[in-house]
């Protein structure tokens, strides 16, 4: 049994090395360093080892793909802590465009079809959910305060995922530049949030001074 775990600790070390690589490579050289004899060259081990652990690029870009999502879901929880129902849907919005612009390449990964036929596996997809689903938690919260009317939390969540996704991905693409970008963003998070608001929630939003959805 002793060999057996140090064989796989020696494995988790050599996958933990391997991700390192792929992920320094993403960030220093973008998306043309995601290239087996890159990652290969840069571990210093074969292609080989890369296809026995992560059964080839397809398993690397979803590991990575799952770092993304994984540092998404760490800062949503960071932004929970502390806030009224509203300002924690506000901070979600403004977290995510954080991410994105933080880490631009996982979010091309993640949702910009950055990688030629590359389709996550189911069980990537389910752990890849909890992201949307603390959204839908911060909406159903907004409609349990009252401050929202009566909807499916995960419509709501939905329609808010589709505006703010849809202004980061513009700004990326370089439709949008500072300071209109922020301006732009947060604009159309607002106007979906007043989309859904009921008569406490409007007086909510309007005494709210100070705040991203003001």
């Amino acid at each position: 049994m002793r060999y057996e775990a140090l064989q796989a600790e020696n494995q988790t070390a050599l996958r933990r090395a391997i991700l390192d690589e792929a992920t320094r490579l993403l960030v220093e050289e973008g998306l043309r360093g995601l290239s087996l004899r890159r990652i290969a060259g840069a571990v210093g081990c074969s292609t080989t080892v890369l296809y026995t652990l992560f059964g080839g690029k397809n398993g690397i870009v979803e590991a990575l793909w799952l770092e993304g999502f994984a540092r998404l879901w760490r800062a949503e929880e960071a932004a929970e802590a502390g806030q009224d129902p509203l300002g924690r849907l506000a901070a979600l919005g403004w977290v995510y465009r954080s991410h994105a612009l933080e880490n631009p390449d996982y979010y091309r990964v993640m949702f910009g079809g950055a990688v030629p036929n590359f389709r996550p596996s189911e069980r990537a997809l389910e752990l890849s959910r909890q992201t949307f689903r603390v959204l839908v938690d911060a909406a159903r919260a907004c409609i349990e305060a009252g401050l929202f009317r009566p909807e499916d939390p995960e419509l709501v969540a939905s329609v808010l995922w589709t505006v703010v996704h849809g202004a980061v991905s513009l700004q990326l693409n370089g439709d949008f530049q500072e300071p209109e970008a922020r301006i732009v963003f947060e604009r159309a998070m607002r106007a979906a949030a007043e989309g859904f608001l009921s008569p406490p929630g409007r007086a909510g939003l309007a005494g709210r001074a100070g705040t991203p959805l003001e």
